[in-house]
């Protein structure tokens, strides 16, 4: 019988930024401060925060996420686009930038704007190609994910990412939690399609 429950994170909004624009938020020369080590192997949360703008209003105490990326993305919550006036603001996987939204990023040392970056991070889970075999599973596959419990659903579509460098873990933002009653170290059940 292949595995089928995986532990469960959730994820706040969050910024990663490039080498560029850490410089011009945070001074030449910045290097990010280490808070905790998050469990992504390599991945951290950083002390630094900054404020980012839409159209409409401003969330401000958006932590960075480590290390630094080749591009700049930020994900926030389906419940955040209305504050920030972003209401197009498209779910993608991190990384997959194009179409995505523009917005401001402020820091202590300046101001830098994007003319795209914005996301709702879709819902994922990592998987090493060890727990991915054991799951019965393939990179980009998509899942559905059972929370049980009082306010237990269904999540449709999670897509599965397989890489060496994964640790075996599944994302959920805060909106999808508080909407099931879970909070991290929940677990669920992955449901693959027939």
């Amino acid at each position: 019988m292949p595995e089928n429950r995986v532990l469960v994170n959730l994820s706040n909004r969050h910024i990663h930024v490039s080498k560029e624009d850490l410089a011009a938020l945070f001074g030449a020369g910045h290097a990010l401060t280490k808070t905790k080590d998050l469990m992504q192997p390599g991945q951290f949360a950083c002390d630094e925060t900054v404020t980012i703008r839409g159209p409409k209003g401003a969330i401000s105490g958006v932590r960075i996420l480590g290390p630094e990326r080749k591009e700049t993305q930020c994900e926030i919550l389906s419940s955040d686009v209305f504050k920030l006036g972003v209401p197009g603001c498209p779910v993608r996987e991190s990384g997959k930038l194009d179409g995505s939204m523009g917005f401001v990023i402020e820091g202590p040392a300046g101001t830098v704007k994007k003319d795209k970056g914005l996301i709702i991070a879709k819902r994922h889970i990592h998987f090493d190609p060890r727990s991915a075999a054991e799951f019965g599973v393939k990179d980009n596959e998509l899942v559905d994910l059972r929370i049980d419990g009082e306010r237990g659903a269904v999540f449709l579509n999670v897509v599965c990412r397989v890489n060496e460098a994964f640790a075996l873990e599944c994302h959920l933002d805060f909106d999808e939690g508080n909407a099931t009653g879970i909070a991290s170290g929940a677990r669920g059940t992955v449901v693959r399609r027939a």
